[in-house]
């Protein structure tokens, strides 16, 4: 193991890393293996056989029965007086550990290391070798030097931890494994600065430093300390005490963006599949190193092979991706997308439990806008046509919209940590985190088109899943819609006008616009949008050339030399058809014109009828005079009536009636 851990403790209590005890001792020379039996070498003969796995112990009761309260129930309580034989079979710790604790009863010297320190613990706990029998007993002995020597050592607790994995559930009740834990979280937290105990660090691409290779991986007074120097040391951790390490580290405070790096490059060294060209390349000579030296690790393998070895590495590998996915910090950018997605993809590979896949397709739509098309190209591991996963990642976009809507409703500051991730791409690439996923939408969608088994309906949900201010230009959604007319030639006219329904011809650059003017794949009615769209385009920029001259010549150059180009380009058949088309479109913009004249026309009309009904409609002002007109035309009316009814006689006096108004109107002019 690393003698110089063992060796700090020379000058302690122990007896230079050694400790005996000469009270109740047994003459003997010491131990002596013969075959798969020990022997002691003493001139009495044994009394007692102990048989531990494979390995015989023939040893003598006396010194056992005054150490061992469990040796002494199994031979005062045994009914057989003349008990000569004791099998343990679930003895922690093995013949190694029983090893030791039988020389400490005889009173030999017993070497303590961080390699034995454990099973021995649990050995001395398994054999009740506590106080009760003797001062000074085993349990005391190895409890005193794990608190005083492991626990304040960093590779000693990690080498003890590493050991408990075969002392469950020992270690777990003794408290050894969480003590470890506690100890390699405390000083994985502390300052790099005053960090002076030795550390393996991350190999080099040259050699790996093996675990006793002390001197080269020692810290100096002028060595600089990185804040990942512990990652390599916690990486050989089974996956349950690596997750109480990390759960430990993150209760004291240590920084998300460390613990997900920490986090990775456990990932990279048990699970190797999740390891691609140009991501974490500092690991993967980590990775070629210990796959020749450390054999504990575990290989990805796809479940359901018939080999029965394989599948108990898959049950293996789904435990480490599940434990993998519960400790992922919660904070955006403590991993990045790519080794999100990889983990998803094994996880559907896997068969990990549905709650922990959606949690995690949650944390990749928290961060979509930053992965690759190669990271997304996730296969249909389950029983579909399709060769790639494209409703997964139509929830991932999903949950991306949610992520953007929750952000813009709760506007919140960059942190330090996003700047610095987001540095590099931010500078060539303004773009926002709606058009950077429209442009991966859209690459994603022609790399899926080409899969004949894909449904139309599939491929129009993920491209109109984003809205369309995501999207500034459609070409990339152009191709992808060609690529999936050329893969689909059966598709019929209707279904060919609906799908290219998705695509705005106007945001079509002159580049797509020439190769869709040549494309005999699109609906004619698509090729007249196209044409049309440029010829707008064309049309208002020699509007806006109008004010500006002198600069606008050479892009009028430009738009017609395009148009030129365009138009030669068309097949024949298009062709014929845009000019038929376009005498279509001139008897409409006449037709047109005269509707809206007449519309003219009649709206003059009714305002002309509406002035004459207002006129109408106004009240008279009343007079005397008018009164006076209204009396004389009721009398009029009565004096007829009065006329045909009463005869010739009436009439006389209707006369006389009548006269005196006409000198009234004479005597008034």
């Amino acid at each position: 193991m690393w003698e110089s851990e063992t060796e700090s403790v020379r000058g302690r209590e122990f007896g230079n890393g050694f400790f005996s005890s000469t009270k109740h001792g047994f003459n003997t020379d010491g131990f002596q293996l013969k075959g798969q039996s020990w022997y002691v070498a003493t001139d009495i003969p044994s009394d007692l056989l102990i048989q531990v796995g494979d390995i015989n112990f023939h040893l003598h009761k006396y010194p056992l029965l005054s150490r061992s309260g469990k040796m002494n129930r199994l031979i005062y309580d045994s009914k057989d007086p003349d008990l000569k034989r004791i099998v343990f079979e679930d003895l922690p710790g093995g013949s190694e550990a029983f090893e030791l604790a039988a020389k400490f009863c005889y009173g030999l010297a017993v070497d303590l290391t961080a390699g034995n320190i454990s099973g021995l613990r649990c050995a001395a706990e398994y054999l009740e070798m506590t106080e009760d029998l003797e001062e000074g007993n085993l349990v005391f002995k190895t409890e005193a030097f794990l608190s005083y020597v492991v626990l304040s050592s960093w590779r000693d607790s990690i080498v003890v931890l590493k050991s408990c994995e075969k002392l469950s559930p020992w270690a777990e009740n003794l408290q050894i494994a969480r003590r470890c834990s506690e100890s390699i979280a405390w000083k994985a937290c502390a300052n790099p600065k005053g960090i002076k105990w030795a550390y393996t660090g991350k190999p080099s691409n040259v050699s790996s430093p093996k675990w006793n290779d002390l001197k080269d991986s020692s810290p100096s007074r002028t060595q600089h300390v990185p804040p990942d120097w512990w990652f390599e040391d916690v990486s050989i951790l089974r996956i349950d005490h690596f997750v109480r390490v990390i759960t430990a580290i993150k209760v004291k405070g240590m920084r998300f963006e460390l613990i997900g790096a920490a986090i990775m490059h456990y990932a990279a060294k048990w699970l190797p599949c999740l390891i691609q060209d140009g991501e974490l390349q500092a690991d993967e000579m980590s990775i070629s190193s210990h796959s020749n030296s450390w054999k504990g690790g575990f290989h990805m393998i796809i479940s359901g092979t018939k080999d029965d070895n394989l599948s108990i590495q898959a049950k293996d590998q789904r435990t480490i991706v599940e434990s993998l996915i519960s400790i992922v910090p919660p904070q955006k950018d403590s991993v990045s997308c790519g080794f999100l997605l990889r983990l998803l993809r094994a996880a559907n590979m896997l068969k990990v439990a549905p709650a922990l896949v959606t949690e995690l397709e949650k944390r990749v739509g928290m961060q979509l806008e930053q992965a690759t098309l190669a990271d997304l190209l996730i296969p249909n591991y389950n029983k579909s046509e399709t060769s790639y996963d494209v409703d997964l990642v139509q929830r991932l976009l999903e949950h991306f919209l949610v992520q953007e809507q929750t952000d813009s409703s709760s506007p919140s500051p960059r942190s330090f940590s996003d700047k610095q991730m987001y540095e590099g791409t931010q500078r060539g690439n303004n773009l926002n985190p709606k058009s950077r996923v429209a442009r991966l939408v859209d690459s994603y969608l022609t790399e899926v088109s080409r899969d004949r088994n894909l449904l139309m309906t599939k491929f129009q949900v993920l491209a109109e899943a984003l809205p369309e201010s995501a999207r500034t230009c459609d070409d990339g959604l152009y191709r992808a819609i060609d690529s999936y007319l050329k893969a689909h030639p059966t598709l019929s006219e209707h279904e060919r006008k609906r799908l290219c329904r998705v695509m705005d011809c106007q945001k079509l650059s002159v580049d797509a616009c020439i190769h869709a003017a040549q494309n005999e794949r699109l609906p004619l009615r698509v090729v007249v949008q196209v044409l049309f769209s440029e010829q707008v385009k064309i049309s208002n920029t020699l509007a806006n050339a109008i004010t500006l001259k002198d600069p606008a010549e050479t892009r009028y150059q430009t738009l017609i030399t395009n148009r030129k180009t365009l138009l030669e380009g068309t097949p024949q058949s298009f062709q014929e058809g845009w000019v038929t088309a376009k005498k279509d479109i001139n008897t409409l913009k006449f037709e047109l014109d005269g509707v809206k004249s007449k519309h003219v026309e009649l709206q003059k009309e009714m305002e002309n009828l509406q002035r004459q009904f207002e006129k109408m409609s106004k009240p008279k002002p009343t007079s005397a005079w008018s009164s006076g007109w209204k009396k004389l035309g009721k009398l009029t009316k009565m004096t007829t009536v009065e006329n045909h009814d009463i005869g010739p006689k009436i009439s006389t006096t209707i006369e006389h009636v009548r006269k005196p108004p006409r000198r009234w109107r004479n005597s008034i002019s």
